[in-house]
């Protein structure tokens, strides 16, 4: 496998960097089984003031962190800035909450005293995706820590200097050696990895493929998993939406980090009353997308992740048409260097076709028509996919109600499935299990251990 620095608006390679040898594989675990034993006897008052530090590094260098994101993956630069904010703000989230959240709970007892306590298992194993390379990293590393577990990432191929930079901020804010450890590795040796018995649990961010792969190997080791996998989130747009804002929030859904998201506006559900017009504006609004540098302010489509990422968007979009969608709008990649493709918009899109079941990762819009709500809702859960969603509408509580019926983990009214430190993160079906963020993503990885005090002569 190579790790490899490509700068994707360019198709220059900027670095290359050597896989981990077996060897030092097994020092790396050797060393964050050691740590573990030391890390977890630790206060939060200490993990705290670690995490506090990284954050505010974070912040100072803002900058230099952004640069990293936009030269190895291509996002906008100030997207990349937005990037950075909020890994810092998820990592004093746990600084700031994770004792609280992890509080002993005492539990009623007509005899004696019962108490849930929460410990850490021991070294963690993430396996984590390019596309948000520090927010998917802050949101496994951050609580996790501040739980006393230590950490071992496998970081995307892709993105290597982002990987190395965010561990290295952690080292300087303060964290000792074995608490958190950067590996570029193989598939195999990930393999291998999962099935040490000094691994306590696995995360993995990605594909629904690779967390097939890893659920099973963990699965089969029984460990612990969370997986945060694909998604083919809805955009409802109910006949009362205020169609300006609207058409603007869908821009916005489908093209952040050019579109290049698990919880991107994929689906456009529209009610027909407002279908045309819906569609016109929405097509006039992605094709005044200006390309070009992604460092550059005032560019507003940058380039896919990769040439490959690019060939197989292309490919969905060709074996879509031959199944009968139609082109609206784009559906070619430019002329131009650098791996960027037309915005595009594919409807007539009919049940079992690739565009109907598939996730489509990058600027292309799937768009549908419906006669009324209740078509909405059977069309947004004909998805193997569960992960986010949203609903478009002047009535809350309608809105609340279609939110209520979708089959995802997550729904937003009136704006696009975003994160916040503050709000769980995940999905059910395909799109994976477990959740992150908030104070349900901090104990997933957690032994809630009974401690039940009872009278030597209490009854059996």
């Amino acid at each position: 496998m190579s790790y490899q620095s490509l700068n994707p608006y360019t198709g220059d390679v900027v670095k290359d960097f050597a896989q981990h040898t077996d060897a030092q594989i097994e020092q790396a675990v050797a060393a964050a089984d050691a740590c573990f034993g030391a890390w977890k006897q630790t206060s939060f008052a200490d993990r705290t003031g670690v995490l506090k530090q990284a954050a505010q590094l974070l912040r100072t260098r803002s900058e230099e962190f952004a640069g990293l994101i936009t030269l190895e993956m291509g996002k906008l630069i100030s997207e990349s800035r937005g990037e950075v904010a909020l890994s810092a703000d998820i990592i004093d989230y746990y600084a700031d909450h994770a004792e609280a959240f992890l509080a002993p709970q005492t539990l009623p007892r007509s005899a004696g005293k019962a108490t849930v306590v929460n410990t850490a298992l021991g070294v963690l194993f993430g396996v984590e995706p390019w596309n948000f390379p520090y927010y998917q990293l802050a949101r496994f590393v951050a609580p996790n820590l501040m739980v006393g577990n230590v950490v071992m990432v496998k970081h995307a191929p892709s993105v290597p200097q982002c990987a190395l930079a965010f561990v290295a901020l952690f080292h300087e804010a303060g964290l000792p050696e074995g608490a958190y450890t950067n590996l570029f590795l193989s598939d195999e040796q990930a393999d291998k990895l999962v099935e040490d018995p000094r691994i306590k649990g696995v995360a993995l961010t990605g594909s629904e493929r690779a967390g097939s792969v890893v659920a099973a190997q963990a699965g089969k080791n029984l460990k612990k998993s969370t997986m945060e996998l694909g998604g083919s989130d809805a955009f409802i747009v109910l006949d009362d939406a205020e169609l300006d804002k609207t058409v603007e929030w869908a821009v916005w859904g489908r093209m952040n980090n050019t579109g290049q998201c698990c919880v991107a506006a994929k689906r456009f559900i529209v009610l027909e009353p407002l279908a045309d017009c819906f569609l016109a504006k929405f097509k006039a609004a992605l094709g005044a997308l200006r390309p070009g540098d992604p460092m550059d302010p005032t560019t507003t489509l940058g380039p896919l992740c990769s040439e490959k990422a690019l060939l197989n968007l292309l490919d969905q979009v060709s074996r879509s048409v031959k199944a009968g969608a139609r082109i609206v709008l784009g559906g070619h990649r430019l002329d131009r260097k650098g791996s960027f493709m037309e915005p595009s918009i594919l409807t007539d899109i009919e049940p079992g076709t690739p565009a109907y079941v598939e996730e489509f990762f990058g600027p292309v819009a799937l768009f549908f028509r419906v006669p009324d709500e209740a078509a909405a809702i059977a069309l947004a859960n004909d998805s193997k996919y569960g992960l986010g969603g949203s609903v478009f509408t002047a009535d809350l509580e309608r809105g609340e109600r279609v939110a209520a019926a979708i089959e995802t983990g997550m729904v937003f009214v009136n704006h696009p499935t975003w994160t916040a430190p503050d709000l769980p993160f995940g999905g059910i079906k395909n799109s994976g299990y477990g959740r992150e963020l908030s104070s349900l993503g901090i104990q997933e990885f957690v032994n809630k251990k009974l401690i039940c005090v009872v009278p030597i002569d209490a009854a059996a």
